[in-house]
């Protein structure tokens, strides 16, 4: 059997991928229906596209029947643990983890600060050529809640720390210790909810997290409170969240929405004091070279049999 690798980014672009295996170009094409590149049954490594609709990158799944590593290029696996009745078993899945910190870390301070300062409503008088000033809250002095303190967690608190907050807490799923203070199991998140001016959710959606912030959890949250989300949209309750923007008790800034895209004439849109971007905090240009670093460590770690970094779950254990 050839030992093929199915690459979303052209292999001739990728310098210091070992020998060995064949390289093969495929990132399903620009309407999703690019040909496969070679036999599937040949591909040992699957790095699935980036970037592109769910169908497109699960299209492959159901022929990898010798497929021993699904590389993922995305922090979150969801739609990939979705389809594991699809994929034979005795594969290791792995996630990008180091690839996509400092770019949604950057977006996590950029619509916390715009939020907080305002930048929505200084975009839109300018555009109607009108000087309109007014006091907004700083971030200094404030408090902030990191939900989800995995890899882009830890990168959030490092961009913030310069900007003398007056408390960090964070949120995992299992309390432990850091180098810059402790982190609090999820059971703990009612009694630190109603502390924290902005809350930051970061979390992997998982069945637990499904939902985490619903009626209840936004309920706790203080009065003129700010919610980012740079997560996965149906970690946070749409309709429970609209109701707290429309009774303008809380504010929101969302890279993430539930469902997404959002489609036009979606209340969200138009909710008061909502800033939303569309899904953009991977996509930058710090993704690529990090990208191309973790493919080429991983590749030459299964060529020499080593174990793999970033494995979330191996499928059929």
């Amino acid at each position: 059997m050839t030992a093929d690798v199915w690459l979303p980014i052209p292999p001739e672009e990728i310098e210091g991928l070992p020998e060995g295996p064949r390289y093969l170009f495929w990132d399903g094409g620009e309407d999703g229906g690019q040909e496969f590149p070679g036999d599937p049954a040949d591909c040992v490594m699957y790095v699935v596209p980036y970037m592109k609709r769910y169908p497109v990158k699960v299209r492959p799944l159901e022929r990898l029947t010798n497929v021993r590593v699904i590389q993922t290029l995305t922090a979150g696996v969801d739609d990939m643990t979705a389809q594991l009745s699809s994929i034979v078993p005795g594969v290791r899945l792995c996630n990008a983890r180091g690839v996509h910190e400092a770019s949604t870390a950057e977006l996590a301070l950029t619509l916390i600060l715009a939020s907080l300062r305002g930048i929505p409503q200084f975009v839109r008088a300018q555009r109607e050529e009108h000087w309109q000033g007014g006091f907004h809250p700083s971030l200094a002095d404030r408090s902030a809640l990191i939900v989800g303190y995995g890899a882009i967690g830890a990168a959030i608190e490092d961009r913030l720390a310069p900007f003398e907050l007056a408390r960090v807490a964070r949120v995992a799923r299992s309390r432990r210790a850091t180098a810059r203070g402790p982190v609090h199991p999820l059971t703990e998140l009612p009694a630190l909810l109603p502390e924290a001016d902005v809350v930051i959710l970061s979390t992997p959606l998982t069945d637990e997290t499904r939902g985490l912030a619903d009626a209840g959890f936004l309920g706790r949250m203080k009065d003129g409170a700010l919610l980012v989300n740079v997560s996965r949209g149906p970690v946070v309750d749409t309709k429970a969240l609209l109701d707290e923007l429309e009774s303008g008790r809380i504010t929101a800034a969302l890279d993430v929405t539930d469902p997404e895209p959002l489609p036009p004439g979606h209340p969200l849109w138009q909710a008061p004091g909502v800033l939303i971007s569309p899904h953009v905090g991977g996509p930058s240009s710090a993704f690529l070279p990090r990208a191309k670093r973790l493919l080429v460590d991983q590749l030459n770690r299964f060529v020499n049999h080593e174990p793999l970094r970033n494995v979330v779950l191996t499928t059929g254990v």
